[in-house]
């Protein structure tokens, strides 16, 4: 996907989102765009080990 494409589905994602919830999503992004790429890729790695993981996660907690 184009970044052109990316943003019409973000819009198109954004247009369902509940008014009551838009100001979080825009702290979100606005935080988002003040981390450094390291930062971001951290993020992307916890996310992925927290959702390919959640069964060891789940079991764990227990």
């Amino acid at each position: 996907m184009t970044a052109k494409d990316l943003k019409i589905e973000i819009q198109k994602v954004l247009d369902k989102v509940p008014d009551d919830l838009l100001e979080d999503v825009l702290s979100y992004l606005q935080e988002v765009q003040k981390r450094s790429a390291s930062d971001f890729n951290n993020s992307q790695h916890l996310k992925k080990i927290l959702t390919e993981d959640s069964e060891l996660l789940k079991k764990l907690a227990q």
